[in-house]
């Protein structure tokens, strides 16, 4: 068992911080109270003067698919040999030896929502990851996740520019309307469908268990991603919005979520010329869901805590820039179950910082994920 002692706890189900003590049992919280008397199983974390928060959470990322060294062979993001692969897998990609996982845990960051990049307009399955591991099977929290569509400029320049469909934003919507028109017919089939590979990794998303994840920067492509995912009836996460800020009522009343970013990054194409940091912030007070990205390796992972710093500087609600890292976040990938709070039976994944995570000279005094202390590894 490990208690951590004296800390100040932000629950984030709630916009409150509790003087409290932790106890954590068999990779659980177990109880959350005042005072916990130690005993001598017990493994004792004093954190006396430092802030305990849920480990934070990166709602999109590439993180163990386009590894951080320059190389093609360690860059697997994109199956970018046809437009449609739904039934490409994230998990079967991921290295969990890439160097970004040390940087992400020593941040305080325990989980991600990982898959393919945004090349093909089916670009196939997230999964969302704990960030400690070697065996990719065990720090699955839940494969799939997620289905990644692409509506703009990278699925257009990936085909177009070789004369292939898509080569417009027509074409892409297209695209897609026709790969999620088989597969509704195929499920409408039911028992007298053969079955089929490539229909069934739909299975989950037509029965509502995961969202598609619309990669969209322009209002245009955004109201697009809505318009399909409501002719569908299907789940959707507005991945980028980068001008979500624009249509921010919009976006509200379509109820879809919003994961923000990477604002950090540079203005390199004509889509993200509007990239700012106050759009996480209007659309949270527009009351759209949010959650912040930093889209890694674009940037990289170890600045979330940073970025939403800055989305607060814009404009944004502090607490509403924590949930955007951790509860939030959780609920969008819809891993809020085991995530993303410090509530007693959730998984005991949390960071302690010496410090405003918010501010940049904060550090990380110990990242717990599984109630193992991975940071500091000694």
């Amino acid at each position: 068992m490990l208690l951590i002692q004296n800390g100040l706890l932000y629950l984030m189900e709630t916009e409150e911080t509790v003087a409290a003590d932790l106890l954590i049992d068999q990779g659980k919280i177990v109880r959350i109270e005042k005072e916990i008397p130690p005993t001598e199983n017990m493994q004792c974390i004093d954190a006396a003067g430092k802030s305990v928060f849920p480990g934070f959470i990166d709602a999109h990322s590439h993180i163990g698919i386009a590894e951080e060294r320059l190389s093609v062979s360690v860059d697997e993001s994109n199956e970018g040999t046809q437009p449609v692969t739904p039934f490409v897998r994230a998990i079967d990609a991921i290295n969990p030896m890439d160097s970004a996982f040390h940087n992400a845990i020593a941040a305080g960051i325990t989980g991600v929502m990982a898959g393919p990049g945004s090349a093909n307009a089916v670009g196939g399955q997230f999964a969302f990851i704990k960030t400690d591991g070697r065996r990719l099977d065990d720090m699955i929290v839940l494969a799939p996740a997620a289905i990644k569509i692409a509506f703009g400029e990278n699925p257009m320049n990936n085909y177009g520019m070789n004369g292939n469909l898509p080569s417009t934003r027509m074409g892409i919507a297209a695209v897609i309307r026709r790969a999620l028109s088989e597969a509704q017919q195929y499920f409408a089939r039911g028992q007298n469908a053969e079955p089929d590979f490539e229909m069934e990794c739909y299975r989950d998303l037509f029965e509502g268990k995961i969202p598609l994840k619309a990669h969209v920067h322009r209002t245009d492509d955004i109201f697009t991603a809505i318009r399909i995912a409501k002719e569908f009836g299907l789940g959707l996460t507005l991945d980028h919005c980068t001008e979500g800020h624009l249509i921010a009522d919009a976006i509200a009343e379509s109820g879809f979520p919003a994961i923000v970013g990477p604002t950090l990054a540079s203005r390199t194409k004509d889509e993200v010329r509007l990239s700012d940091f106050k759009t996480v912030g209007v659309l949270q007070k527009a009351g759209v869901t949010v959650a912040i990205t930093m889209d890694h390796p674009v940037t990289r992972i170890q600045y979330l805590p940073l970025c939403a710093g800055l989305a607060v500087k814009e404009g944004m609600d502090r607490w509403a820039a924590l949930r955007a890292i951790t509860i939030d976040a959780a609920r969008i990938c819809r891993v809020s179950h085991r995530l993303g709070s410090l509530t007693v039976g959730k998984d005991a994944d949390l960071v302690i910082y010496d410090g405003d995570p918010l501010e940049i000279s904060s550090s990380v005094a110990a990242t717990i994920i599984n109630g193992n202390v991975v940071w500091p590894r000694d």
